[in-house]
């Protein structure tokens, strides 16, 4: 059985199960900021955010929009998934020594995420390159 509760800063219900969520997912933010030695401060300036809503995202105080997920995980050099994927603890959840195929990745994600103009722009340059490996 759910519970709801107004949330403190939007008013709004919040299930346990989503306020255990957003815990969750401050805590493998934190951790993956911390394992690069970013500072709430440092993070919150690199996303555009007051280091206390960071904070509240942080604690699971507060809600983390969706729109902000994808940019955090490119900021933290990890993926969505392991941001948001809740079989993912902090421990497991911690940046490994990144290759090319997984900053490919990342860099394929934040592709997708451009209006399509952008994406054809990039791929006629990708193409362009890629024609010209001996």
């Amino acid at each position: 059985m759910h519970t709801f509760r107004s949330h403190p800063l939007h008013g709004m219900a919040i299930s346990d199960d989503e306020r255990a969520f957003f815990i969750a997912l401050g805590k493998r933010i934190a951790v993956q900021r911390k394992t690069q030695d970013i500072t709430q401060v440092d993070l919150a300036e690199r996303l555009g955010i007051s280091q206390q809503a960071m904070n509240s995202f942080e604690k699971g105080r507060r809600r983390v929009p969706v729109s902000l997920l994808p940019v955090i995980a490119t900021t933290l050099q990890t993926t969505l998934d392991a941001l948001v994927t809740h079989d993912a603890s902090p421990a497991t959840a911690a940046p490994k020594k990144r290759g090319p195929q997984k900053k490919i990745r990342l860099q394929l994600e934040q592709i997708e995420a451009l209006p399509m103009a952008k994406q054809r722009a990039i791929a006629q340059v990708l193409d362009s390159m890629l024609a010209n490996q001996p």
